[in-house]
């Protein structure tokens, strides 16, 4: 059989978006599935919107992502003449000519076509110049461009979708179309096709939006006599209100680096970035590597469109709940040795790393994620609801102060108690912590969430989060004393 090769030609023109991402994963997951081979190919022709930050950012988040390439990164820009020697091979074969027509002249004639309501289509002017013609009009120094010459009369270009089944769409609808510009730049429609070609592509996976250029092409694969792809356009990534995803709409909320700096695992965001617009028979949404690269399909991708619920002023999710709750599986539940890299990471950025966590301390720090995971969504929750666990420099959530703590004026007098009693204990273990907590709430008269709560919000900031108890531990008896004798504070 023969080999499977598909490709990843991104635009340097900003980010990664999680469009532009997508494609990515699912171009890798065919090849990983095929035992094929991903081709990466920067499309740079576009010199004013292209930049060199743009390719290592792009580059930067396929590494991320666990997205590998088995050639390139290619650059376009580096196969120009290349493209322009294929536009020279069509005329020379007689299926492309030299178009002098200026633009004014061709805005005549669209005037023309809508003054009497006829298709906005070239006519053909110049497809059957003389050669004596051009001769004469090259040697004025008049510019051209060159034209596709699409096959006249009944006819029709007619391939199979693999996502979108069979589409035919006939000549009389394609007008002679642009392979090259005046200015002798090619145009995407020929690089692209001219590339696909060079590369071996065997299967052009892209988005839905390229559709519209497949006949066009076809024709030039044709006409070139190279064998033609197979083809599988994807559904659009859209947003809640049915627009299309882009940068300049939707801003950071669409970047790839902005997830990962929001605390996403790479996984988690290949595992749900693959569930937009594709699905498996029973509708399964958790996978491993490997089970995901062996149940992936081309034919399992949906013709309907793929939402992405972008929330630009929802302060819980920020994103599509989805995402998080994808995310929130893997953090809960992968082994704790898998997502130290990413606490460890997210504990330096915000400068509260300290190197013992990896050495006399890394037992516990381990024990310590592994504890307080089970309600948290994204790794940069380590550093906001559970920063106190890792620095003694930690915010008092007001919400939790005003009801857990400034509610009961009592736990002024309480807090220096509790911390005498808690320092008292020989061996601080979570039975005695529990004793001497509910045996003053006993000697005081009251329920014991009310110190409970109080010592949580005192101790760790927040309100909510695992058992108590096992937080007192993980805190360190010497940490809780010093912080509950400190909490008289906070009523000043």
């Amino acid at each position: 059989m023969e080999e499977v090769r598909t490709r990843f030609p991104p635009s340097p023109s900003g980010y990664l978006h999680i469009g532009g991402a997508r494609t990515a994963i699912f171009n890798w997951l065919f090849a990983q599935k095929t035992g094929g081979k991903l081709i990466l190919r920067i499309e740079d022709t576009d010199a004013e919107r292209s930049s060199e930050e743009s390719i290592q950012g792009i580059i930067e988040s396929l590494k991320w992502l666990g997205i590998t390439w088995d050639e390139g990164p290619y650059f376009q820009s580096q196969f120009i003449d290349e493209h322009v020697a294929a536009a020279q091979k069509l005329v020379e074969l007689g299926h492309a000519y030299k178009c002098f027509c200026t633009k004014d002249e061709l805005e005549l004639k669209r005037e023309e076509a809508r003054r009497t309501k006829s298709a906005l289509q070239y006519d053909g002017t110049c497809r059957n110049l003389t050669p004596d013609e051009i001769r004469e009009k090259e040697a004025a120094g008049t510019p051209h461009t060159i034209r596709l010459k699409v096959p006249r009369g009944e006819g029709s270009i007619l391939f199979e979708d693999i996502v979108y089944g069979f589409i035919e769409k006939k000549y009389e609808d394609i007008e002679d179309f642009v392979v090259v510009r005046s200015n002798g730049r090619p145009l995407y429609v020929l690089s692209n096709a001219v590339d696909d070609m060079r590369d071996r592509i065997t299967h052009v996976i892209r988005g839905q939006d390229g559709l519209a250029n497949t006949p066009k092409q076809i024709l030039i694969y044709k006409a070139l006599g190279a064998p033609i792809p197979k083809f599988a356009h994807m559904s659009l990534t859209l947003d809640p209100k049915k627009a299309k995803i882009s940068k300049r709409t939707h801003g950071e909320l669409v970047a790839v680096h902005f997830y990962r700096e929001h605390g996403f695992l790479p996984w988690a965001f290949v595992n749900y970035l693959a569930l937009l617009g594709w699905s498996t028979p029973d509708s399964r949404e958790i996978f491993s590597t490997e089970e995901l690269i062996q149940a992936f399909s081309l034919e399992g991708i949906s013709r309907g469109n793929a939402i992405f619920d972008v929330r630009k002023n929802d302060p819980k999710f920020f994103t599509d709940p989805k995402a998080i709750s994808v995310n929130t599986h893997y953090l809960r539940n992968l082994p704790v040795e898998e997502i130290e890299p990413y606490i460890r990471g997210e504990l330096e950025k915000a400068g509260i790393w300290d190197p013992e966590f990896e050495g006399a301390k890394h037992d516990w720090f381990l024990h310590t994620v592994d504890l307080i995971r089970s309600r948290y969504h994204v790794t940069s929750d380590f550093v906001t609801h559970g920063r106190a666990y890792f620095s003694d420099d930690y915010p008092i959530d007001p919400k939790a102060l005003k009801k857990n703590i400034l509610k009961h004026e009592e736990l002024k007098a309480w807090f220096p108690i509790l911390a005498d009693r808690l320092n008292a204990i020989e061996t601080f273990s979570i039975e005695e912590a529990e004793h001497v907590i509910r045996e003053l709430a006993e000697e005081l008269g009251i329920k014991a969430g009310i110190l409970i709560n109080g010592i949580r919000t005192a101790v760790t900031g927040v309100a909510k989060g695992p058992g108590l108890f096992d937080v007192l531990i993980a805190t360190g008896q010497r940490r809780v004393v010093e912080r509950l004798r400190k909490a008289v504070t906070l009523f000043e």
